[in-house]
């Protein structure tokens, strides 16, 4: 099985400052497209965003992360249990799991090895949905390049193979499972150079 990366431990605390969140309309189209919502699992879920917004939809919801950080920074909710798991081996009982969600991660995955879990796991009729962002644009143009300067010749050769993944928006994955067509939807902040500087370091 493909050795598993933690790139995210040491910054936990910016993480979850910093990292922008996912939009409610996606997860409510997400949610309207699913039989029951008895139990989520949103794999790989670092501070819980996702998890989070699962629990108003959901009677329970499993979060689980390789890293004991990330989930020390997890706002607590009643109806999610957060546990440090692979994504590979999940505690998970066979065919239990409504949903399956995995937010900005499954490039770190050992692919095969994850999908043997996630069909394992999953209802008959339950749907596994994997989501991300990619590079950020601004309302200024001059900002815009220097953010792809700083991404492309500044830490460019800095980052791991699989980040090639979040440059293809994911249409590169391996994933063999039924597709959905599938609206886009875009993530908007009105951010602060701070903020933006936080982000960027996360």
């Amino acid at each position: 099985m493909k050795n598993t990366k933690d790139n995210f431990s040491r910054q936990a605390a910016l993480y979850q400052k910093f990292r922008p969140g996912y939009p409610e309309g996606l997860i409510h189209t997400l949610c309207e497209s699913i039989p029951e919502r008895n139990l989520a699992w949103d794999c790989a879920t670092g501070n819980g965003q996702v998890a989070a917004m699962l629990s108003e939809k959901f009677v329970k919801v499993i979060a689980t992360d390789i890293s004991g950080e990330q989930l020390g920074k997890a706002s607590p909710k009643e109806n999610v249990e957060y546990k440090v798991e692979r994504a590979e081996r999940a505690s998970l009982s066979d065919g239990s799991v409504d949903l399956i969600t995995v937010a900005q991660a499954i490039h770190w995955f050992d692919f095969d090895a994850f999908y043997r879990e996630a069909k394992r796991v999953l209802k008959k009729d339950g749907i596994i949905a994997v989501m991300g962002y990619s590079l950020l644009t601004t309302e200024n143009p001059g900002l815009d390049e220097i953010i792809r300067y700083f991404y492309n010749d500044v830490v460019g050769s800095y980052w791991d193979d699989e980040r090639k993944y979040i440059d293809a928006r994911y249409t590169t994955i391996p994933f063999p499972f039924g597709e959905f067509e599938w609206p886009a939807f875009d993530i908007k902040y009105n951010w602060s150079l701070e903020q933006l500087r936080g982000y960027l370091s996360s």
